[in-house]
This record gives C-alpha cells, sequence and structure tokens, in this order.
C-alpha cells in the first residue's frame, strides 16, 4: 500500500517524493526514541496492573 501511494505522488509531485524518499530515513531516526519510550511506558502499565490483580488471582487459586 506504501508504495502504490509513493508511485501516485511521485507520477503527480516527483520532487515532494524525492524529498520524501530522502528524508523517511532521518525522520525514522528522530522518532525511534518514541517508539522506545511507548514500549516502555506500556510494560510499565502492564506490570503494574500484573501487581494488582495478583493477589485477586492468588485467592482464586486456592
Amino acid at each position: 500500500m506504501k508504495l502504490l501511494l509513493f508511485l501516485i505522488l511521485l507520477i503527480l509531485c516527483w520532487p515532494v517524493a524525492l524529498l520524501a524518499l530522502v528524508l523517511y530515513p532521518f525522520i525514522w531516526l528522530i522518532l525511534l526514541p518514541f517508539r522506545l519510550l511507548g514500549i516502555v511506558v506500556g510494560g510499565v502499565f502492564e506490570l503494574i496492573g500484573a501487581l494488582f490483580t495478583l493477589p485477586a488471582r492468588m485467592i482464586r487459586a486456592i
């Protein structure tokens, strides 16, 4: 799908398509720390949720 959109952009406005092709790796590198931060925050929320539900799971297991 992304390739099809890129080809349409290349046909309609090739300078913008070439600029997007050159800038995409730099934008990916800039956004990488935010992606990693999102993974870490999601893991912390999962851990907190598991800690809160642990007593209920232990009581249910008895």
